[in-house]
């Protein structure tokens, strides 16, 4: 049986790791676009984050470009316009798909632990996932779902 934990994925500079490395914390792990209308959302996610890392919390940003190609550049290029335009410090990793035939196995298993509404599939950039500190799926956020909206969610958690 998969769990979070035995996933890997790529930063955006290219570097692999296992999302072990959050054992123990509460993650948010949401697909990203530079150029979306939900783009601003970086903001409040980068609040979340600020409010929260020093108690086990982490942002986890995955850019898409497969929802209107709103993330037309790599994932090195996604990172650097969220440090300039939203400040962003939390971990924006390398461009991967999120549905269809080469979606991330990560992506995979998250829709397949909380489904959406009516199917599986991501419809949209900034779908958001609620991770507890044991790995488990606990939540899935619709892109309309701003940050500061899920923020109870996320101290129930912590």
């Amino acid at each position: 049986m998969e769990n979070i934990y035995d996933f890997e994925v790529q930063k955006s500079n290219g570097e692999n790791y296992k999302l072990d490395v959050y054992k123990g914390d509460v993650m948010l792990i949401v697909n990203t676009a530079s150029e979306c209308g939900f783009t601003p959302q970086f903001e409040g996610l980068q609040e979340l984050y600020n409010k929260y890392k020093d108690q086990g919390f982490i942002v986890l940003g995955f850019p898409c470009n497969q929802f209107g190609s709103q993330e037309p550049g790599s994932g090195a290029e996604a990172n650097q316009n969220c440090k300039i335009n939203y400040g962003v410090t939390f971990p924006i990793h390398e461009k991967i798909d999120v549905k269809g035939d080469n979606q991330h196995p990560l992506f995979r298993y998250l829709t397949s632990q909380a489904k959406g509404m009516l199917s599986e599939k991501i419809k949209w950039n900034f779908t958001k996932f609620l991770v507890d500190r044991e790995g488990n799926i606990v939540q899935r956020f619709s892109p309309q779902k701003k940050p500061a909206q899920i923020e109870k969610d996320i101290e129930k958690l912590l």
